[in-house]
């Protein structure tokens, strides 16, 4: 099967729209599409229960490092038990996620994402070393115009984003890295919990806001905006004051204090020589607060573009956040049982249609040119997992005129001796899923 770098498995059309589209292709007969229809139905709510199934197991795995838990329990947990739960947590988090087609976003890519300018130009920095367990995942890589401000007008600019952006984040337990142990006090975060979050549309340039040990900076820019105007002002003053530097004391101290204190001292320096350094004085005085007021300024739009970034970083977080912790897991079973669904149904529609056997590198591809053809959009079709699922639903067919305990399992689909992926009709498809949902519990 052929494996693209510019495509995507995610299929962005709904089941039910799939169905229609499969129905309007004019290749089932008309006194077959209300049977496909049922068929469709009654697989769908076979992976309803089937995926519920595995969020229960998910939820008891996760309990112990929910952070919004307001449930107890009756038994504690022992060192060893959390860490086989944990590690269970992510293995469930990982495999739910691919089930969904989304795609795993390494470490070594989110660095180079972090070293990209933002809109807002800031430099930032994550220490991973935070962190005992990361795990970043994506899905939908696409482009999108928008509208930033310019100088004094707005221009459109098109910017790379992930339509959605699945995170979890386990700080390390023991407090031996300083950065976490403070960010734990400042943010409430707890070291022993599991933080998962699901996002949508984030900029690929600022997926940092999504961590919260997100640290900024000034750029080398702003550094170079507020020191070097003050080594340029500063060199020629220093020339200038330093041979005359006794000189510059004694006017400060006439001027603080009186003549009587230049006596005192023991400074000879007549007051000729005072009259004529106090213009000089004031001058470097009023070069020192222009200088000074200058190096504010810098500093207070550093400061404001500090803000206007954190403030992006909060709606960020606000406005795009789509679940959190528990509910991430709701959402992803939601998305795992529309896309396997849809994958399913797409495999047995093709094969249940073709004129000719097919292998399973043939249906991959004629399933990739039927949706880019009904799409207008090129994916990458994953068709090792829906022809797994398709030969693990397996059962019986039960007839009236035959013992049960005499008729042989069977397989929704099947291999034949070349290789070629084959299919029940539908009558026994449905006869097949009527069985298993029968003896589920036996």
């Amino acid at each position: 099967m052929a494996v693209y770098q510019d495509r995507e498995a995610f299929i962005p059309y709904s089941r039910r729209d799939l169905i229609e589209l499969c129905i309007r292709d004019g290749k089932l007969p008309d006194a077959s599409l209300q049977k496909f229809r049922d068929f469709c139905s009654i697989l769908v709510a076979y992976y309803h229960f089937k995926l519920h199934k595995k969020l229960e197991i998910f939820k008891e795995s996760y309990a112990p490092f929910n952070p919004d838990i307001d449930t107890k329990s009756i038994v504690d947990c022992s060192y060893s038990q959390l860490i086989i739960m944990k590690n269970k947590v992510v293995e469930n988090f990982q495999e739910i996620l691919g089930q969904s087609n989304y795609y795993p976003i390494s470490k070594a890519s989110l660095e180079r994402a972090f070293q990209k300018k933002s809109l807002i130009e800031l430099k930032t920095d994550i220490n991973f070393d935070d962190f005992e367990e990361i795990i970043c995942y994506c899905r939908g890589d696409i482009y999108k115009t928008i509208k930033v401000k310019k100088f004094f007008q707005k221009i459109e600019k098109k910017i790379d984003i992930f339509e959605r952006v699945a995170l979890l984040i386990k700080f390390q337990s023991q407090k031996n890295v300083d950065s976490s142990e403070k960010l734990m006090e400042e943010s409430n975060l707890i070291p022993s919990k599991i933080y998962l979050s699901l996002y949508k549309n984030i900029p690929k340039d600022d997926i940092e806001f999504l961590f919260p040990n997100l640290k900024i900076s000034m750029t080398l820019k702003d550094r170079l905006m507020l020191a070097v105007p003050a080594i340029g002002a500063a060199v020629p003053l220093a020339l200038k004051i330093l041979p005359q530097f006794l000189l510059i004391i004694s006017v400060i101290i006439f001027l603080t204090f009186g003549p009587s204190h230049i006596e005192r001292f023991n400074l000879r320096v007549s007051p000729e020589d005072i009259k004529n350094m106090t213009g000089i004085l004031i001058a470097t005085l009023s070069l020192l607060v222009t200088l000074g007021g200058f190096c504010f300024k810098q500093y207070t739009q550093y400061k404001n573009k500090q803000i206007k970034f954190q403030k992006q970083v909060t709606e960020t977080l606000f406005f795009q956040i789509i679940a959190n912790n528990a509910s991430v897991f709701q959402c992803l079973v939601d998305d795992a049982e529309e896309e396997e669904c849809k994958e399913i149904i797409l495999v047995y529609y093709h094969l249940l249609t073709s004129n000719t056997s097919l292998t399973p590198e043939q249906l991959d591809n004629k399933i990739e040119v039927w949706m880019e053809k009904k799409f207008d959009r090129k994916i990458d079709f994953d068709i090792d997992g829906p022809l797994n699922n398709l030969t693990q639903i397996k059962g019986k067919i039960i007839s009236d005129s035959k013992n049960e305990d005499q008729i042989p399992d069977v397989s929704l689909l099947s291999y034949d001796e070349n290789g070629c992926c084959q299919v029940l009709s539908m009558d026994n498809g449905k006869k097949l899923i009527d069985y298993i949902w029968d003896n589920l519990y036996y």
